[in-house]
C-alpha cells in the first residue's frame, strides 16, 4: 500500500502561482512513477502531468505545458506541482497518484494509489 496526502491548494487570483505537494508513505517511493490529475465540477478527471521514477522524464497536458512543472524528491518521498500563471479554467480538485510503471501513464486506470485531493480555485 502507498498512502498519498496532497497539500498546498487554495484560492489565488488569475496570473498567480501555487505549489502543490504530495507526501507518500508506505512502500518505496522511488518504485513508483507519479502523476497529477484534476477534476472540475461536472467534468471527468483529467491528466495534468506525470514524472518517471527517477524524475528524469516528465510529460504534461497541452493545457498546462509551459505553466506547470512537476518534480519529485525521492529522498523526502514527495512530488510537487508548481503552477504558474494560473487561469480560472485551472480551478479543480487536484489529485496525485502512484503508478508502478517506469514513467507513469496518461490514464487514471493505470494508477493504483490516489490521494484525497486538494482544491485549487482561481478567481478572475
Amino acid at each position: 500500500q502507498v498512502q498519498l496526502v496532497e497539500s498546498g491548494g487554495g484560492l489565488v487570483q488569475a496570473g498567480g502561482s501555487l505549489r502543490l505537494s504530495c507526501a507518500a508513505s508506505g512502500r518505496t517511493f522511488s518504485n513508483y512513477a507519479m502523476g497529477w490529475f484534476r477534476q472540475s465540477p461536472g467534468k471527468k478527471r483529467e491528466f495534468v502531468a506525470r514524472i518517471s521514477r527517477s524524475g528524469g522524464v516528465t510529460y504534461y497536458a497541452d493545457s498546462v505545458k509551459g505553466r506547470f512543472t512537476i518534480s519529485r524528491d525521492n529522498a523526502r518521498n514527495t512530488v510537487h506541482l508548481q503552477m504558474n500563471n494560473l487561469k480560472p479554467e485551472d480551478t479543480a480538485v487536484y489529485y496525485c497518484a502512484a503508478d508502478s510503471g517506469l514513467s507513469g501513464s496518461y490514464y487514471e486506470l493505470d494508477y493504483a494509489y490516489w490521494g484525497q485531493g486538494t482544491q485549487v480555485t482561481v478567481s478572475s
